[in-house]
């Protein structure tokens, strides 16, 4: 008991950050940064970015475990993502915050400027950092376009330019981009981004938990 007790303890002094998987890499870099030493990290599953609505029960269920660890400092690495704003309805029942906006790609442009950019990027399709990481296994082999390109026209027909929102600065990352804004028939723009809001909404949830460094 005295042993668990002392775990809590330790818990209670440290801001416990709930992320989507596909911010995990960024959300450490960032903390490497800033020298946030008393964050913790853990993810749901980075899948959940094409199941929106699994993303608020799993986060129910997260932090409501996280609280009986001890964790008292909780924030959540995530926007609305298309929850519907059932993300927030949990986050107002465990008195947390989360990232500011609609989602990731809004808060990596920074809200203010991504206000006044949203309408003309209604008809592209954003990638990341992470994306292109990841391009083969959440594009390519889920949609099937690895066996069937004929399909291309069937889930990006409506779109007319690929953005790539670059967090760093990596050729590898580049060509990714440009190779599949190639396949998928789009213009292609490159923004560097670099983390966005996100240094921003992390520095702001340690300085709230006082534990900022």
């Amino acid at each position: 008991m005295a042993a668990q007790q002392n775990v809590k303890s330790d818990k209670k002094d440290k801001l416990l950050v709930i992320a989507c998987g596909m911010l995990a890499r960024e959300i450490l870099a960032v903390k490497e940064q800033l020298k946030l030493d008393h964050l913790e990290l853990t993810c749901l599953p980075a899948e959940f970015h094409f199941y929106p609505d699994r993303i608020a029960p799993a986060m129910d269920k997260a932090v409501t475990e996280a609280r009986a660890e001890g964790y008292e400092h909780i924030f959540i690495g995530y926007a609305d993502c298309g929850t519907g704003g059932h993300l927030d309805k949990v986050c107002e029942k465990h008195g947390v915050e989360r990232m500011d906006g609609p989602h990731c790609f809004a808060f990596y442009q920074r809200m203010e400027e991504y206000r006044k950019i949203a309408d003309d990027d209604m008809m592209s399709f954003y990638m990341t950092d992470f994306l292109c990481r990841q391009f083969d296994a959440f594009f390519m082999k889920p949609l099937g376009l690895d066996k069937h390109p004929e399909l291309i026209a069937d889930y990006f027909g409506n779109y007319d330019k690929l953005i790539y929102l670059a967090q760093t600065d990596d050729p590898e990352l580049d060509k990714v981009a440009v190779a599949a804004a190639k396949m998928l028939g789009l213009a292609y723009e490159r923004r560097p981004t670099g983390y966005g809001d996100l240094p921003m909404g992390l520095a702001h949830a340690a300085s709230v938990a006082g534990i900022s460094k």
